[in-house]
């Protein structure tokens, strides 16, 4: 038995490993239908992280904004970063960047292009710089750091976690709540459900600062943004489900729910 939960102890350590490596790992997708263009891109970001040598990247190259939503479409890919040309052959950068913004993702945008054209429609979809060619290093650097420092933003309000197929970034608020299966912890959002190998504890750990989550007995942390009611031995969550629990739990549980939503009623929360 201790041999086995020496296992489990050195396969979670090597978890928070990865996970370490991720936070530091930014993921670039380059579109232009250039490759002296994406050449340059290249050696500009190459002198990026040698000025910022914290930074770790890689690069994935697309010739075309249809080769782009392609990966993106039917392999799921998602990259930190876009960094994109505006005029090419086919779609246009800003309608690649249009059909990114429907699909739901919010990674930061860099337009690089030869003209002012589009800029105000930048704005549309939230590019954190519009970029005129022919780039130089200090207005290059000087988006990058605005990326960068929206990038650590936004991952200081995400959870990672190891499922299977990879690393998953995961927005507090797209769980409704967690449940303990032996070694296991299965995550129920919004749309969908990750089954993570994990102690409960190790998961509150990483729960536990965002004050929407209360834990209910030893099974289950609950978004108490998604509950609907809090009943004498059972809570319905906003996703129709309904976790039953013994009375005592139920009671213990309905102070934690209370004095969150009266902390959110009052602003503190």
């Amino acid at each position: 038995m201790n041999e086995e939960n020496n296992v489990e102890a050195a396969e979670l350590a090597g978890v928070d490993r990865k996970l370490e490596d991720v936070e530091r790992l930014y993921s670039i997708a380059l579109c232009d239908d250039d490759e002296r263009e994406l050449e340059r891109i290249e050696n500009f970001l190459a002198s990026y992280q040698e000025r910022k040598q914290e930074v770790e990247y890689k690069t994935e190259r697309f010739f075309s904004a249809e080769a782009l939503l392609w990966q993106v479409r039917e392999n799921g890919y998602l990259p930190d970063i876009l960094l994109l040309d505006i005029f090419m052959s086919g779609k246009t950068g800003m309608e690649a960047a249009e059909e990114v913004r429907m699909l739901g993702m919010d990674m930061p945008i860099v337009f690089l292009t030869t003209s002012t054209e589009y800029a105000l429609k930048a704005y549309g979809v939230d590019a954190v710089q519009y970029l005129v060619k022919p780039l130089d290093d200090q207005r290059f650097f000087h988006a990058m750091d605005s990326v960068m420092g929206q990038i650590d933003k936004s991952r200081k309000n995400q959870i990672m976690i190891k499922v299977a197929g990879g690393i998953r970034q995961i927005q507090p608020n797209d769980i409704i709540y967690c449940e303990s299966q032996k070694n296991y912890q299965v995550l129920y959002l919004a749309k969908g459900e990750y089954r993570v190998r994990m102690t409960t504890g190790k998961l509150w750990e990483l729960l536990e600062e965002f004050c929407q989550f209360g834990r209910c007995g030893r099974s289950y942390i609950l978004n108490m943004d998604h509950i609907i009611s809090v009943e004498r031995e059972k809570i319905v969550m906003d996703n129709g489900c309904t976790i039953y629990i013994p009375r005592n739990k139920a009671a213990e549980f309905k102070k934690i729910y209370f004095a969150y939503y009266f902390d959110v009623q009052d602003g503190k929360a």
